[in-house]
């Protein structure tokens, strides 16, 4: 009975294990998504900033071009700042998720460092019911 216990706990690791280790992975793209949006709303910013208002001699339409690349930036800019939140609650929930599969990972190595435990202590209680060996006792020879 104690053999199947071994065995299923030893599967239900492997499964946390691999469940624990899908989560990272996901967590580490969700990451990685952040850190692009992140770079993506710091380009616009930069591309806004060159695209300022700045006193040069012009026609009025580049002027109009200019007015319109701007407001299509900032629309940009405020898309990606969308982007950004949604990205970071994803990453937020793949941090609770990868907590998640950490922790059953961990009550499940609990669980079998338990069922250890107990086999140890059967195994001395055991020995410790054994009947004592006779000694052999020789007579001088």
């Amino acid at each position: 009975m104690a053999d199947k216990h071994q065995k299923k706990l030893g599967r239900l690791l492997r499964v946390r294990t691999l469940q624990l280790d899908m989560v990272r992975v996901s967590e580490v793209a969700a990451q990685a998504k952040v850190t692009n949006e992140e770079a993506l709303r710091a380009r616009i910013a930069q591309l806004a900033q060159g695209v300022a208002p700045a006193p040069k001699p012009g026609s009025a339409t580049s002027l109009i071009a200019e007015a319109y690349y701007r407001d299509r930036l900032h629309q940009s800019a405020f898309a990606a700042d969308r982007r950004i939140a949604e990205a970071q609650r994803g990453l937020d929930t793949a941090r609770a998720a990868t907590r998640e599969a950490k922790r059953d990972q961990t009550a499940i190595e609990k669980l079998i460092e338990r069922a250890e435990a107990n086999a140890a202590r059967r195994a001395m209680r055991a020995l410790e019911d054994m009947p004592a060996i006779p000694k052999k006792r020789h007579d001088p020879c």
